[in-house]
């Protein structure tokens, strides 16, 4: 039989971080689909580009903030121009031809004042849950031991 290492403790913390996080983001995900028609990385970039100066950003820079390839952004980010009357506008740098940037309408304002609520309230109750509590304990006791 062969001896087995010790888990390392960081590794073990990591995926048990991951997992929490991806549990918790598949249930906003589902409550933002079902409430607002918003995937959570929709919801990110409305969020992001409401916080940018004169609610608009490159293309590139949304692209850095939310994960996604150039490809992935500019699907999502035509949906929005087109879903729900366009949360959305895209707008062409005219300092550099090449540039896009888009911008948060109106509109779009108004559905991530909306969605925004439903997202701080679910995330609120996700991790005021006790399990959730309970796992953020043991991953913090896994990573720098129980004190």
């Amino acid at each position: 039989m062969m001896n087995e290492k010790p888990a390392d403790p960081y590794i073990e913390s990591w995926l048990s971080l991951s997992g929490l996080q991806a549990r918790i983001a598949n249930e906003l995900e589902h409550v933002l689909q079902n409430r607002h028609q918003l995937s959570l990385r929709e919801f990110y970039v409305l969020l992001f580009l409401s916080k940018a100066p004169e609610k608009k950003l490159r293309l590139q820079q949304l692209q850095e903030m939310v994960g996604l390839s150039q490809s992935a952004l500019s699907r999502l980010v035509t949906r929005l121009e087109a879903k729900n009357c366009g949360v959305l506008k895209r707008h062409i740098c005219t300092d550099d031809r090449r540039g896009i940037y888009t911008s948060l309408t109106g509109y779009g304002e108004e559905k991530l004042k909306l969605s925004n609520e439903t997202f701080s309230t679910t995330l609120a109750d996700l991790l005021e849950q006790k399990e959730t509590n309970n796992d953020l304990l043991n991953i913090l006791q896994m990573m720098f031991g129980k004190e």
